[in-house]
């Protein structure tokens, strides 16, 4: 039970730092690529594909 003194507030730390870096990233707008979609979807190269030579 005494360990739980410990492992509470560990979790809570590093949830709490996973969601102040993922509001980091939205605000230095890392997923913004509106033009890499739009061409994306109309070519026919896939990412799960190796490229062919």
């Amino acid at each position: 039970m005494n360990v739980l003194v410990y492992l509470i507030p560990v979790s809570i730390f590093l949830g709490a730092m996973g969601l102040a870096f993922f509001f980091y990233t939205m605000k230095t707008r890392q997923y913004d690529d509106p033009e890499g979609d739009a061409r994306r979807i109309l070519s026919g190269i896939y990412d799960d594909a190796p490229p062919e030579d």
